[in-house]
């Protein structure tokens, strides 16, 4: 019975399918009834004809495309009807199905497949030049794939509009722009857009253990609750911070189900990612509010090289980053408004129109630089200047530092071994002192 009702509901949805393709793709197409002169006795497959333009429905106007993806879903309905009664052959015969069309009638024989109907449809569509279902099939997911995007794209300019609100720090730029962050001479991608230099302070033990849990602490200092910073329209806003660390092979951020809950209450809510899936052992994080994370806390997986091939034991470097602010350059090259702005040539201020200052040369002729909003204008119509001369005030407050930090990855074996080591000069050095005691309390006994 549960076979049965299933092929009957696989069967009337296909038979929907098919009469929605025919009243919604085919306007144009109706059902031609029987031939004359067949006889009464035998079952006549009905196939579909063209109407007359002047047949033609009030509801023509429908796009093609959307009774094309109607008929795809029929024909997967037809081959699941066609697979359940293959499966069913040895069973008791089907019962009559009775086709269900909307828009037009479609009847055909119980004993007949409904397969003979959609090749009947497929072809008429196919003569009025309407695309398969394999071009409706890729245009279906062009439409899916694009509209993902468009999804992608309003939720990143929605996130961008909620953040403009603060001087950001996108580590996003470097992860977009540079596979490896580091380059070889040590300078981190951060300090390519972010000009100015502010040391940061980093913290963290000398020797760890392999497969333990310990934590880096990242001071980014700043004075964030009197320091404001300019934002891309001109206007001032509190501090954000980024930061980076960048561990050898095998080290990675440490999975949260095994972080202690006292290191859990120290990161403060603070969020780290993988720079890529490539380099799982390079983390950032930001931007984040500063006043709030001026202490960033960065929990650390140490790894275990009996384990992993690519870690082994010794002295490591790790290298860190910190950032406030905005940058003064964006990655295109084109420069921000968080920036001092220079004469570009030796002259006379002819002109200064709202940001943009005319500079008239020895020579006659004249320059005409914009200062982007944010910085004061520090000269007048008439002063004298020279080139590289400040136009404006330098409205950053921000920068970028580095540092460096040594780490050793102990194993256990090396510390028993030196334990053992040390005990066993220790015991040397006892047993010759008392020998040495010994030997003279005989001595002073014999009378030497």
């Amino acid at each position: 019975m549960t076979k049965t009702a299933s092929t009957v509901g696989g069967a009337v949805l296909g038979a929907a399918a098919v009469g929605a393709v025919v009243g919604v793709v085919g306007p144009a197409f109706t059902v031609a009834g029987p031939r004359a002169g067949a006889s009464s006795g035998t079952a006549t497959q009905q196939f579909l004809s063209a109407r007359p333009e002047a047949a033609a429905p009030a509801h023509a106007g429908l796009t093609l495309g959307a009774g094309v993806a109607l008929a795809a879903s029929g024909l997967v309905a037809a081959s699941a009807v066609r697979r359940s009664r293959r499966a069913g052959a040895g069973a008791a015969s089907a019962p009559a199905v009775v086709p269900v069309g909307l828009g037009c009638s479609v009847s055909a024989p119980a004993e007949q497949y409904f397969r003979d109907q959609l090749v009947a449809c497929r072809a008429q569509l196919s003569e009025a030049g309407a695309p398969s279902v394999e071009e409706t099939d890729q245009h279906m997911q062009e439409l899916q794939a694009h509209a993902k995007q468009v999804l992608a794209g309003a939720a990143a300019a929605l996130v961008f509009s909620s953040s403009m609100e603060a001087a950001v720090a996108y580590p996003i730029y470097a992860q977009q722009n540079y596979a490896n962050p580091r380059a070889l001479n040590g300078k981190i991608a951060c300090a390519n857009c972010h000009l100015a230099g502010k040391e940061i302070d980093v913290r963290m033990p000398h020797d760890v253990l392999a497969d333990t849990i310990f934590k880096a602490q990242i001071d980014v200092p700043c004075k964030y609750e009197k320091r404001r910073q300019l934002i891309a329209d001109g206007s001032k806003a509190a501090l954000n911070i980024g930061a980076i660390a960048i561990m050898p092979e095998g080290w990675k951020l440490a999975p949260k189900d095994r972080l202690p809950k006292v290191l859990k209450k120290q990161m403060k809510g603070l969020s780290w990612s993988p720079y890529s899936k490539e380099y799982p052992n390079i983390v950032v994080a930001g931007p984040v509010p500063g006043s709030i994370y001026e202490r960033m806390v960065l929990p650390i997986l140490a790894p275990d090289p009996n384990t992993q091939k690519d870690a082994n034991f010794g002295k490591l470097t790790m290298y860190f980053g910190g950032n406030r602010g905005r940058g003064q350059v964006y990655p295109e090259g084109n420069q921000s408004n968080n920036n001092q702005f220079f004469a570009k040539k030796d002259g006379k201020i002819s002109a200064i129109d709202g940001l943009k200052v005319t500079i008239e040369g020895t020579d006659g002729s004249t320059v005409t630089q914009e200062v982007l909003a944010g910085g004061q204008i520090v000269v007048e119509v008439g002063e004298q200047v020279v080139k590289d001369d400040p136009l404006t005030t330098n409205p950053n407050v921000g920068g970028f530092g580095q540092a460096e930090k040594e780490m050793m990855l102990q194993d256990m074996n090396r510390v028993w071994a030196y334990c053992a080591l040390a005990t066993s000069i220790f015991v040397a050095q006892l047993t010759f002192v008392l020998k040495k005691k010994q030997f003279e309390k005989v001595q002073l006994a014999e009378g030497f």
